[in-house]
């Protein structure tokens, strides 16, 4: 990534270029990061194609003002600290899902990240509503979000009975809010192409909830979260205040992804009129 590719990505989530790779510097990244650009998987309704590929990912996110979901996501925020000085590497996850039951291989991606101190950070701006600072990734304590109460701890057997995804001793780490598992993180270093087939498996499977629904949400200044699936608009206050209104028309709705979300699109996407995403 050139200085303007670089220059162009901070001032598209609002962030002076950090002088070193610091753990505070990511927190401020990660927070900003998440505050203006969306997690949403629009691209599959909109039959655009869904390429992992750095460039692509980085106009798309960049060039184009839009968002994406955890491949594309972290792909480029991971490009992104990796520019900037940070040791970056991607991890595969699996989510968990009903009943506890873990998701298909390579279903989120995640990011390692070793500052210039030398501390490794847990840095995810791909999982929806999630943790909104990174976490450590060593601790295996508490760590307290203003997304809730997370830990990173060793893997055990899900609903299913498999432990550490797996394989005994495989040393896969789960990830929890509030008591809730959330997903389990190989800690095998990926390369970007490692989650095609993922990305091709939730763009296209009946099976995956992105095929099936809408989605655009990002934290807000206060902490809160607002959120557009389909024509529900929903919004979450600092405070845990909440509001639901149904948009009625396509220009309302077209107006929310400019104004609350920062997507200019020339028509709505509609869920199950998918066409020729790959």
């Amino acid at each position: 990534m050139n200085s303007s590719r670089i220059e162009a990505y901070l001032r598209r989530i609002g962030a002076e270029r950090p002088q070193e790779p610091t753990g505070g510097a990511l927190r401020e990244l990660q927070l900003r990061h998440l505050r203006t650009v969306p997690f949403e998987n629009l691209s599959i309704h909109l039959g655009e194609a869904i390429v992992l590929e750095e460039e692509k990912l980085l106009d798309k996110v960049v060039g184009r003002g839009r968002g994406g979901f955890c491949y594309e996501l972290n792909g480029a925020f991971g490009a992104l600290l990796a520019a900037l000085g940070y040791e970056v590497e991607l991890l595969a996850a699996r989510v968990y899902g009903d009943e506890g039951r873990l998701g298909i291989p390579y279903d989120h991606l995640a990011l390692r990240v070793r500052t210039a101190e030398a501390d490794t950070w847990l840095a995810d701006v791909g999982f929806g509503a999630h943790s909104h600072c990174p976490l450590r990734y060593e601790e295996r304590g508490e760590q307290v979000d203003p997304a809730g109460v997370f830990r990173v701890v060793e893997a055990g057997p899900d609903a299913a009975g498999v432990s550490g995804g797996g394989s005994a001793g495989s040393g896969d780490l789960d990830v929890i809010r509030d008591g809730r598992p959330q997903y389990r993180l190989e800690t095998r270093p990926r390369v970007l192409g490692d989650f095609a087939a993922g990305a091709w498996w939730h763009s296209t499977s009946p099976l995956s909830h992105f095929t099936r629904s809408l989605v655009c949400s990002r934290v807000t200044g206060d902490g809160g979260r607002i959120t557009l699936s389909g024509r529900e608009l929903k919004t979450t206050a600092g405070d845990g205040t909440r509001g639901v209104r149904e948009l009625g028309t396509d220009e309302e709705v077209l107006t929310v992804y400019r104004e609350r979300f920062g997507i200019e699109l020339d028509r709505v996407p509609n869920a199950g009129s998918r066409n020729g995403t790959s």
